[in-house]
């Protein structure tokens, strides 16, 4: 274990499951759609990690979209629309929670080598508990449990508010906050992270920042895939990650790394 490093905190889909963050991506195009607005996967991707309500405040603040709101109802998009939309989505997300529940491949063998290097395991979400009493016993079953879950109704405000992170950290016991490292796939969880005065790891090829299923990655031309790897990278160090790899399989030398930068004075 890092003589300093005591926690990991773990983001959920396109973290430890629902590879390239798919089922929420998926519910906020139906949901708009049904209110007689289209969306694109990129307007619906932009401010994932954000809790749900938030998110779809963020989507309709987007001004292509406001635009379209307007020419579809007739008057700009108010509060009102947020909580019709968010009372439409959840109902929808959470009918199909289950089917983009899997573990992200190397994510029991990571949690494994954490525990066995010292590390307690926090997790947050940009999901409600409701939702997540639908994903923890699958992940359960299939081998993941974190030791603290921290949901934004739990809690004063979600990402990019650090709550959550101070919430688990005081679960898990663990102090200082920068004993503890955050670890997500959007910008969101980046900027969570370092309000909270943590560390941070972005996670480029698993999330939302590519935003492509195992089975898309696997047949994207190479070129393709690192060129838009490395925009997904690019994204989350302008929202303040530490280090950036492609998945959670890949984060010990990336901790290895954040500890030679504490250990060398640095700061996080």
């Amino acid at each position: 274990m890092s003589d300093y490093f005591q926690a990991v905190i773990l983001d959920w889909a396109g973290t430890t499951v629902d590879y390239g963050c798919l089922a929420p991506a998926q519910v906020f195009i139906a949901g708009f759609a049904a209110h007689g607005v289209r969306i694109t996967m990129d307007e619906a991707r932009a401010p994932m990690g954000r809790y749900k309500r938030d998110h779809i405040a963020a989507i309709l603040a987007q001004p292509a979209v406001a635009q379209r709101w307007q020419a579809a109802h007739g008057r700009p998009p108010a509060d009102s629309d947020v909580a019709a939309l968010f009372a439409d989505f959840v109902p929808r997300q959470m009918a199909s929670l289950a089917q983009h529940s899997d573990l992200i491949p190397g994510v029991v063998e990571t949690v494994a080598a954490l525990r066995a290097a010292g590390y307690k395991i926090g997790s947050c979400t940009g999901y409600t508990r409701a939702m997540m009493e639908i994903i923890l016993p699958l992940a359960r079953a299939a081998g993941y449990a974190p030791d603290a879950l921290v949901c934004p109704d739990e809690v004063p405000a979600g990402r990019p508010a650090p709550w959550m992170c101070f919430q688990n950290a005081m679960q898990l016991n663990v102090y200082p906050m920068s004993a503890l490292v955050k670890i997500g796939d959007t910008p969101a969880d980046m900027a969570e992270g370092r309000n909270a005065g943590m560390w941070t790891i972005g996670l480029a090829k698993t999330g939302n920042e590519l935003g492509l299923s195992l089975a898309e990655v696997t047949v994207l031309p190479r070129a393709t895939l690192t060129a838009r790897l490395a925009a997904a990278r690019a994204r989350l160090l302008a929202a303040g990650a530490h280090e950036v790899v492609d998945g959670l399989a890949d984060i010990m030398p990336a901790l290895e790394r954040l500890h030679d930068r504490h250990a060398a004075g640095e700061k996080p």
